[in-house]
Order: C-alpha cells, then sequence, then structure tokens
C-alpha cells in the first residue's frame, strides 16, 4: 500500500455551553459525512455549565471533501456558540521556545523533538543571553538573541511578537525564561504561551522558590506548568510533576531534582497543548 492510500486523520476541538443534544448532533454530523472517528473524549463540568470534546477522525469513508465537512460543522458551531480548533494530525504546531541561561528545559525539549517524540515542530529559540546559543545551533535551529534592559524591554518584546509572525509560530514556550512578561505581551499570547514554575504552584510563588521550599521543611518539591497571564504565576494549570524528598536533602540537591521535575512537566504539558487535548475553562483547563 503506498503512502498516499493512507487514511489521514484530523483533529477536532471545541467546547460551549452546556445543553442537550451537542453529542448527538456532532455524532450525527461526523456520520452522514463518513468521518472515521478512531479516539473521543468529553467533559460537561456542572460548575461552569461548559461541554468540551476533543475528536480524532480519519477519510477512510468520508463521502464528503473535508472542506464541505467543515462548512457543516461551521453551521453546528455557530447554533451551539462553539469554540473549536481543527488541524490535520500531522501538521505539528509551530513552536517557538523562549529560554535564558538554564538550558535543562531546552535539551529536553529538543531532544524530544529530534526524535519525533514530541509532535511539535520547534522552528527557534529566543533568549536574552547567550549561554543556549551552541545548543541551539546544533540542532539546526535559528536562535535570536534579544537582550533585555528596564529601558528597552517594550522594543525587546516587539521583536519576540515579530520574530513570532516571521516564524509563523503558534506556541510560545518558556522554558526557564527568567523574565516578567508585560501584561500587554500577556494579553496578546493569551491560551498560546506556556511556562514552566520550578514550584509546585499555588506556593511558593516568585523567587527562589526552592530555598522556600527548604525553610519550610517540604516532604515534597514539584514544577507546574501553566498558560502566561498578567497575574505572575497565577496561570491555568497545565501539568504538575512532583517528586518525594527528605530532611538530608539540601538546597542544591533540591535544585538538580527540580530541574528534572521542570523539564517533565514542560514538555508534557507542550505535548498535550499540541494534541489539542487542553481547553481552557475559566481559569482552570480541562485535559482531554
Amino acid at each position: 500500500m503506498g503512502a498516499s492510500e493512507y487514511p489521514r486523520s484530523y483533529i477536532l476541538a471545541f467546547h460551549c455551553p452546556d445543553r442537550l443534544g451537542v453529542v448527538a448532533r456532532f455524532s450525527a454530523l461526523a456520520l452522514n459525512a463518513g468521518a472515521f472517528i478512531t479516539d473521543m473524549s468529553n467533559f460537561s463540568d456542572p460548575v461552569s455549565n461548559t461541554f468540551h470534546l476533543r475528536c480524532v477522525f480519519d477519510d477512510r469513508q468520508m463521502i464528503v471533501p473535508i472542506d464541505e465537512f467543515l462548512s457543516e460543522f461551521a453551521d453546528l458551531a455557530a447554533e451551539f456558540s462553539m469554540d473549536s480548533r481543527f488541524r490535520a494530525v500531522e501538521e505539528h504546531p509551530r513552536v517557538l521556545v523562549a529560554v535564558s541561561k538554564y538550558d535543562h528545559c531546552l535539551s529536553v525539549l529538543l531532544n524530544k523533538w529530534r526524535a519525533g517524540a514530541l509532535p511539535a515542530n520547534i522552528v527557534g529559540v529566543v533568549s536574552n543571553h547567550q549561554d543556549c546559543e551552541s545548543l541551539t545551533a546544533w540542532y539546526g535551529l535559528p536562535y535570536y538573541h534579544l537582550p533585555i534592559s528596564p529601558e528597552t524591554k517594550p522594543q525587546q518584546e516587539v521583536r519576540i511578537l515579530e520574530v513570532m509572525e516571521e516564524l509563523g509560530v503558534d506556541l510560545l514556550v518558556l522554558a526557564r525564561y527568567m523574565q516578567i512578561l508585560s501584561d500587554d505581551l500577556c494579553g496578546k499570547l493569551a491560551g498560546r504561551a506556556i511556562n514552566i514554575h520550578h514550584s509546585f504552584l499555588p506556593g511558593f510563588k516568585g523567587a527562589k522558590p526552592y530555598h522556600q521550599a527548604y525553610e519550610r521543611g517540604v516532604k515534597v518539591i514539584g514544577a507546574t506548568a501553566h498558560y502566561v497571564t498578567a497575574d505572575l504565576d497565577e496561570g491555568p494549570i497545565i501539568v504538575q510533576e512532583v517528586r518525594a524528598i527528605d530532611h538530608a536533602v539540601d538546597v542544591e540537591q533540591m535544585v538538580h531534582l527540580g530541574h528534572d521535575t521542570e523539564a517533565t512537566a514542560l514538555s508534557r504539558a507542550v505535548r498535550l497543548h499540541c494534541e489539542e487535548r487542553v481547553q481552557l475553562n475559566g481559569n482552570r483547563t480541562v485535559i482531554l
């Protein structure tokens, strides 16, 4: 069987106000179009009264062109006030990674991307330092060195947006990018910027969380991957990772152990986002 004979798979995800008949109407639409559903998950939230659905289907038995199917779905989406996302499975989102000096999260992301284990297309790295330039060059990616100072912050952030536009970026990943984004930039990147915080949020926010955790004598350390918002370290949480420790672990050891949890949490969050599994639900997320 030639490659062209294989069915093409698509991801369609949406959320909307909850009401009777959403699943039935969507399923009927898919059935009538011949969309062969291979995976579907959904969640009805009685608190926010919202409905969330993610569907993967292929075109092995489709009897209408995909554009016609999408046109019919658009009518359904308008009727039910759906917020939806659609793409072919193989069309991976384009990702720009922002980093400062620490390279442990960047290294894991690049390694998983090169190995094909991350359903993302990393297209470049931006940084306010040059420490990670050689690592980025080894992977054959462009490196944008954009120094920043309090006086040049607005211009530097404009340049980040320009780079995203030039590269057609869908998602900005802050992989230990040690700068606080302005409220304006946070607003422009709402829902498409992920940060890793080296703490188990909402505890130990801000600077030196491992030192804060050590002073409190915690027995687990963690990392939190979340969407970026103007409220520092309070964006909707996507993934959290924890690791057990005891009284013998000092601050330096906590930092090294924390690096593992940070890299794991961030790469998981990027994968979930790129697979269209994450949907915002107020200040929370639904993972489908």
